[in-house]
């Protein structure tokens, strides 16, 4: 009750609580410090194109080393059906296969 009074005696005395809000956010990444390792698999492509559209290769890196399929298929599913990364099925299962043989 106390917050909606206070908007009320800000928007009467003729505040503008909305333009506070609408201010577009800007923020600048830093450079990237990671790569994923090349290699010559099919999944190596496309965990370029997909994982790297949302995450730096550092959330890969940082992951336990030697994790294995299961680890990986685990964590591209949650990736997919979490986080909604719109990974096909093919894809995912290659990202999965590089990842494993890869880390």
């Amino acid at each position: 009750m106390r917050k909606a009074a206070i908007l009320i005696a800000t928007i009467l005395a003729g505040g503008s609580v909305g333009s506070a809000l609408a201010k577009p956010l800007t923020y600048v990444l830093p450079d990237e410090t990671a790569e994923l390792r090349p290699a010559k698999h099919p999944g190596f492509e496309a965990a370029q194109n997909n994982c790297l559209a949302c995450h730096s290769a550092d959330y890969v890196l940082t992951q336990p080393p030697k994790s294995g399929p299961g680890f990986w298929q685990a964590t591209v599913t949650k990736m997919v059906k979490v986080y909604r990364a719109p990974i096909d099925e093919a894809d995912a299962k290659a990202i999965s296969d590089y990842l494993a043989q890869t880390y």
